[in-house]
């Protein structure tokens, strides 16, 4: 299994095997091999950058089990056999810093829930591979873990050490920009790429969260109930794709030519194509077009942060094989107040206020609509009602070709057009 279920099972048996090696050491020497052997299947994909693709929530649990076996063999046996050295073990305590926002939520994508990474075994990866930031992010939190007790640093957890602000993950093909560390109200998002058949994914290639001013604007629903029928059955005649919160539509990305068929390939595998990292911005940009192959010859995303000004711009280009209705979505809580000409919309939420604004195309406007499926799409009984949550919808109906643009920014700002130029001329 190439999945955290490799990392679970192997780990615990693994531990196990050394618990009792002075007690039956033919037993546990057949068991230790085979966890050897097997282990790397799932630790390969933590390469090059130290990202997995289930998700920060699984990349805590995966973890978890995979430092207590190769903190357990060290301890017991004085080596780990290679397994630390796999490529991109030593990099992936940075994974969920970088994928946490100022105000302590995760980029959540795939199953999983927003609440901030709090692992444990982050003391054990700032110790092996003396990486402070990480002891120091997870200090934050003051675990109250056993393995804490275990792993702290009180040098490494206090001191300080800077870090660009800005990642990209190969492999996994996320990408966290803020405008600040150890701000919170600082500007965060974060977007994907991917591939829509890695283990607990969604349908959500291309979409992102934002957070700015201490809030969370624009957020990833998370995973759906694991107890309703199919949940996990993906196949031809499975149920994953008809539920909303698996579905594109039920996250922060495009939908083209909406049908009860599933709204991204689920075999789809795209790719982060541009990345740069600047002290003014940042941005990435993503081809999405295997997603949307059946309908559209070229879909791509670009997602700017402006560091000075706040803002964070959303660029889409899609060239349809013939005209289709393509859809444009963003999820909020945030109560939402559009504008006489449904170009800007102000988002207010605990006191405080952020807009959107809608510069192309032309004849396009916001709606406000329901966290809820479009009307060709599956409507199981067992959706989660996502009480409290409305999104941001654009419908542009029948475009063979259309760029959308949409700026997020602070109140009393110019969302500007420096950004509305063609992706492939952005450069900070």
């Amino acid at each position: 299994m190439p999945h955290n279920w490799n990392q679970v099972c192997n780990g615990g048996i693994g531990v196990g095997a050394l618990a009792i090696a002075d007690e039956e050491p033919k037993l546990s020497n057949a068991i230790l091999k085979q966890v050897l052997e097997h282990l790397p299947t799932a630790m390969q994909h933590f390469a090059p950058d130290g990202a997995w693709n289930e998700g920060p929530g699984y990349w805590n649990y995966a973890t978890r089990y995979n430092v207590a076996i190769i903190a357990s063999l060290r301890s017991a046996l004085g080596e780990d056999f290679g397994l630390s050295a796999i490529d991109g073990f030593s990099k992936t305590g940075l994974f969920p810093l970088y994928l946490n926002s100022p105000v302590n939520k995760s980029f959540n994508y795939a199953d999983g829930g927003d609440e901030g990474i709090k692992g444990a075994q982050l003391f054990w990866f700032a110790r092996m591979f003396n990486q402070p930031a990480v002891a120091a992010y997870l200090y934050q939190f003051r675990p109250a873990d056993p393995y804490a007790l275990l792993w702290y640093d009180t040098a490494l957890s206090k001191a300080t050490a800077q870090l660009p602000p800005d990642a990209y993950f190969r492999e996994a093909e996320v990408v966290t920009l803020r405008s600040k560390w150890n701000d919170t109200a600082a500007v965060f998002v974060a977007f994907k790429a991917g591939d829509n058949k890695a283990n607990h994914s969604h349908l959500d290639l291309g979409s992102f969260v934002l957070d700015a001013l201490g809030e969370r604007w624009i957020l990833d629903l998370g995973k759906d109930n694991y107890n309703v029928p199919g949940y996990f059955n993906a196949g031809k005649d499975g149920k994953r794709w008809t539920y909303y919160r698996n579905r594109a539509e039920g996250h922060n990305t495009l939908v083209i030519h909406p049908t009860a068929a599933a709204d991204q390939d689920p075999l789809a595998d795209t790719k982060v194509t541009g990345f740069e990292s600047k002290p003014d911005g940042a941005f990435g940009i993503m081809d999405l077009t295997p997603a949307y192959a059946s309908d559209a010859s070229t879909v791509t995303r670009g997602i700017a942060l402006e560091r000075k000004k706040g803002a964070v711009v959303i660029q889409d280009h899609i060239v349809n094989r013939s005209p289709a209705d393509v859809y444009w979505f963003a999820h909020t809580r945030a109560t939402l107040k559009l504008a006489a000409n449904k170009k800007s919309v102000m988002l207010s939420q605990h006191g405080k206020q952020y807009m959107a604004t809608l510069l192309a195309p032309a004849n396009a406007t916001f709606e406000v609509v329901p966290a809820a499926p479009l009307p060709a799409s599956p409507h199981p009984s067992q959706n989660n009602p996502n009480n409290g949550i409305q999104k941001l919808s654009i419908l542009i109906p029948a475009v063979n070709e259309t760029r959308l643009v949409v700026v997020f920014h602070p109140v009393g700002t110019a969302a500007g057009n420096a950004y509305e130029k063609p992706l492939e001329k952005w450069k900070f």
